[in-house]
């Protein structure tokens, strides 16, 4: 099966390195073309436009940064799609806007399939990648395999939309529970508690977890970025247009959406997002 693979930044470059690593053809495309260089160096091959891409796949693999990426590429990708190409898309986007895509490639003769991931560059490389799958079961079924070369926890969801309705969900819970854990550090630290031993002790208690255990070393000597304010934010705001459609509530994710606000701010904007969002606690306890 032929693999096309569109957006590089350091998660999908490392999802198509993975799957070029497990034995299948891969071609990839991306807005800069330079990011695809390491990857041209160890074999995998190149298209000079999204849809030179989607016309010489079996299977297009994107991940983009946001929904208006997914939408722009679309205009593209659809015209050039093969009938019975599947058509996965790894971003975490807008539900109602995935769900818009997969009618229109569905008419155009093909699959989507709605497979964001869930992780880090770090859980990529250690090869514990989770990923979720909504759209047709024949569909999923077909590239499966190519699925768990992404990593070995591969669900299948449900209808199209079901997967990233998921994700959205998983991301709430992540982010607000991330702030929590920043929360908590700091407030140790204002009465006088070393933050090392205090970042130390919760990755030895019963809220230790697999994100805090990449992401709660940062707050001590650690400068990777797995996902900075912006882009953590952007899937709070997905949360909370999902929760207005549908009359729900939502209190802990727009609580967590203010302090990303607030950590926006600060002089560690730039930072992965706990590292933001502490620096906000710590200047609000000043």
């Amino acid at each position: 099966m032929q693999v096309g693979f569109a957006g590089l930044g350091a998660m999908g470059a490392g999802i198509a390195r993975r799957i070029a690593a497990a034995g299948h053809p891969v071609t990839v495309w991306n807005r800069t073309a330079e990011k695809a260089r390491p990857l041209l160096d160890e074999g995998l091959r190149w298209a000079d436009s999204p849809s030179e891409l989607a016309g010489a796949s079996d299977l297009l693999l994107t991940m983009l940064t946001n929904t208006a990426a997914v939408e722009g590429l679309a205009e593209q990708v659809i015209p050039a799609l093969r009938p019975g190409t599947i058509w996965a898309d790894l971003s975490t986007i807008s539900p109602d806007a995935s769900v818009a895509l997969s009618v229109r490639v569905h008419e155009a003769g093909a699959f989507f399939l709605d497979c964001p991931v869930s992780g880090s560059p770090a859980t990529l490389a250690a090869g514990q990648m989770s990923v979720m799958v909504g759209g047709k079961r024949e569909a999923f079924d077909r590239v499966a395999e190519i699925l768990h070369a992404i990593g070995p926890k591969v669900t299948y969801i449900g209808p199209n939309g079901h997967a990233i309705l998921t994700k959205v969900a998983i991301n709430l819970a992540l982010v607000v529970s991330v702030t929590a854990f920043a929360e908590g550090v700091a407030l140790a630290e204002a009465a006088g508690v070393s933050r090392e031993a205090v970042v130390d002790a919760a990755l030895k208690s019963v809220i230790a977890s697999p994100v805090l255990g990449y992401r709660a070393p940062l707050l001590v000597d650690d400068g990777a970025v797995f996902a900075d304010v912006d882009l953590q934010q952007k899937d709070l705001v997905l949360a909370q247009e999902l929760a207005r459609r549908l009359g729900a509530s939502v209190p802990t994710c727009s609580a967590a959406s203010e302090m990303l606000s607030a950590g926006r701010s600060t002089s560690e904007r730039e930072r992965d997002f706990i590292v933001s969002v502490h620096s906000a606690y710590r200047r609000l306890a000043s």
